[in-house]
C-alpha cells in the first residue's frame, strides 16, 4: 500500500512539474506586441556652429553668435534672428527648441515655420512681453486672433517650445502647457510682412536679446 501511494505521489509531482514547464515555455515563446516607436528627432543645431543657420538680414539686426552650446541673438533696432538654409518639411512634423529671454521686454521667440504652401509664426512673449499666439490667422496677428493668449515670462529662464504641424491642425506648447489648438480648414494661414526674411524656418526676436538651444524636429504621421 505504501509503495503504491509513493508511486501515485511521484506521478502527480511529475505531472505538475511538466505542466509548469509547459506554461513557462508557452510564456517564453509568446511574441511581444510590436509597439512602433515615434520617429527619431533630428537635431538642427550641433551646439558648436551655426551649421545650416544664418543670421537673418532684417536690417538693424543684433549680432548672432554661438557660445556655450547656445545661439545668442543680440538686441536689434527691431528684429534679430536666424534662418534655416537647408531643406525642411512643409507639413506633418514637430519642431521644438529651448528659448530664453536674455534682455529686453518683447518676444524672445518668434518661430516662423512652413505650413503647406504658406508659413506661420508662433510668437512667445510679444506685444510688451506677455502675448502668445500665431501670426497670422485670417489676416489677424497673434494679439488679435483666436489663438491669442497671455503668459508671464521671466528673464533668464529657459522655456521649452514645441509646434506640431499637420494637414488639419497647428498645435503649440510652452513647457507642458498647450497654448494653440487650431483647426486649419478654411483658415488663411500667413505671416506678417516684416518677418518674411525668416522663411522658410527661422527664429526671431523684437528689440530683445535671446538664447536658443536644443533645436530639433521629427516627422509625424496621422497627427502622432
Amino acid at each position: 500500500m505504501h509503495r503504491r501511494f509513493m508511486t501515485v505521489l511521484l506521478c502527480f509531482v511529475a505531472v505538475v512539474l511538466s505542466c509548469g514547464f509547459l506554461t513557462i515555455c508557452v510564456q517564453a515563446e509568446e511574441p511581444k506586441k510590436d509597439d512602433k516607436p515615434a520617429a527619431k528627432s533630428i537635431s538642427l543645431f550641433d551646439g558648436k556652429t551655426l551649421g545650416g543657420w544664418t543670421a537673418t538680414k532684417f536690417g538693424g539686426e543684433g549680432k548672432v553668435e554661438v557660445k556655450k552650446e547656445q545661439i545668442l541673438l543680440g538686441t536689434g533696432e527691431e528684429l534679430s534672428g536666424v534662418t534655416w538654409t537647408r531643406d525642411f518639411p512643409k507639413v506633418n512634423y514637430e519642431i521644438e527648441l529651448d528659448a530664453m529671454r536674455v534682455k529686453g521686454f518683447d518676444f524672445f521667440c518668434g518661430l516662423t515655420f512652413p505650413y503647406k504652401k504658406s508659413h506661420c509664426s508662433f510668437i512667445v512673449g510679444g506685444w510688451g512681453g506677455t502675448v502668445v499666439g500665431l501670426s497670422s490667422v485670417d489676416g489677424y496677428d497673434a494679439s488679435d486672433n483666436q489663438t491669442s493668449n497671455f503668459a508671464e515670462f521671466k528673464t533668464g529662464k529657459w522655456y521649452h517650445i514645441r509646434v506640431r504641424v499637420t494637414d488639419k491642425k497647428i498645435e503649440t506648447w510652452i513647457d507642458k502647457k498647450k497654448f494653440v489648438d487650431l483647426e486649419t480648414k478654411d483658415r488663411k494661414i500667413t505671416i506678417r510682412g516684416d518677418i518674411e526674411a525668416s522663411k522658410p524656418l527661422g527664429v526671431a526676436t523684437w528689440q530683445t536679446a535671446a538664447a536658443l538651444k536644443n533645436i530639433r524636429y521629427r516627422l509625424i504621421k496621422d497627427g502622432k
